[in-house]
């Protein structure tokens, strides 16, 4: 393994993170003083929308502006890296004019959901096309541990989209406590990072360090009280740029693994609708899986804390099945 692209990742997250929190305090203010305020759903525990209604949103821009400081002080003039940092840029976008329409309008009502799908369906395909159209000759294989791999043939490619599509809702879907995304992503992107980096992906593991030190810069802010929220521009770029880098480095699987939590998240909000609308009984007190705890009892802290302390569990176990560690010796 190269150790100096270790070194690169590391410092690419410590310059995203503390780039986060300096400029954290001039976002807020400003999103303040544009009135790009929080309006909560009424799905969710009354309490809960008490308590987040009015925060400013879009607090996103604090991590994209810590993580593109942190990836381009150590750029690697890839194309792979090119496509995962547009993927995540077109999905900020799209995650932005969310945010201004739901805080221009005052109420929970931003794009429709088929318009949102739509844009997503687009960038991920042109995502896909472009990754594979610089590796022509790869097998259309997923890898798996210790070599083996999983070849999915002619639904290889739309198994990559629906995935993006996937694990950007994903993400968006939990964002919903403070603190919550922020710091799973933050945990997650380290342990992506860390994983293509022994594969020759140092530009890849680059921007997944950056992403994670803006994930923990924005968390001096978004923990419990938050004074800012990320938003969609957060939340739908996060799940864009690790989904993204796990599809150019080829690791799909491991990264589906990491990322069981917002799987389960986004699931239990799946397996909430059809249950209801076939048999007209609700499995979980309210969805995504969070609420359910919340309204369960439990403090919105505890939630908060102990996802990520399943996040890091299963960021530990997977690397140490791969390996990782032992490569870095």
């Amino acid at each position: 393994m190269n150790s100096s692209a270790m070194t690169n990742s590391v410092w690419a997250c410590v310059i995203a993170a503390l780039v986060s929190m300096v400029v954290g305090p001039k976002c807020i203010e400003l999103l303040t003083k544009l009135k790009f305020r929080q309006t909560v759903s009424e799905d969710v525990p009354e309490r809960h929308r008490q308590q987040k209604q009015g925060t400013p949103t879009m607090g996103g821009l604090i991590i994209l502006l810590g993580a593109v400081a942190g990836a381009a002080a150590f750029w690697v003039r890839d194309p792979k890296v090119t496509a995962v940092v547009i993927l995540g840029l077109s999905h900020a976008l799209l995650g932005f004019a969310d945010d201004f329409l739901i805080a221009s309008r005052g109420k929970s009502l931003g794009l429709k959901a088929r318009q949102k799908l739509l844009m997503q369906f687009i960038f991920a395909i042109a995502f896909v096309a472009w990754v594979h159209s610089t590796r022509p000759s790869a097998p259309n294989v997923v890898g798996l541990w210790h070599g083996a791999v999983l070849n999915l043939g002619w639904f290889y490619f739309p198994f990559e989209v629906l995935m993006i599509v996937y694990m950007s809702n994903a993400f968006n879907l939990a964002d919903g406590l403070d603190g919550l995304v922020g710091g799973t992503t933050a945990i997650l992107a380290m342990g992506l990072g860390a994983i293509v980096l022994p594969a020759a992906c140092g530009g890849l593991s680059v921007l997944a360090f950056a992403v994670a030190g803006g994930c923990l810069g924005f968390l001096w802010y978004n923990c419990n009280p938050a004074k800012v929220f990320m938003g969609d521009t957060g939340s739908l770029a996060l799940g864009a740029v690790t989904v993204g880098i796990a599809v150019a480095a080829r690791v799909e699987a491991l990264y589906l693994v990491m990322a069981l939590l917002f799987i389960i998240e986004a699931l239990s909000v799946v397996i909430q609708v059809i249950l209801f609308k076939t048999t007209g009984k609700r499995p979980f007190k309210m969805t995504p899986i969070h609420h359910h705890f919340e309204l369960s009892g439990w403090a919105e802290q505890k939630i908060v804390v102990r996802f990520w302390i399943a996040q890091a569990l299963i960021c530990l176990i997977v690397l140490t099945g791969v390996g990782v560690f032992e490569i870095w010796k």
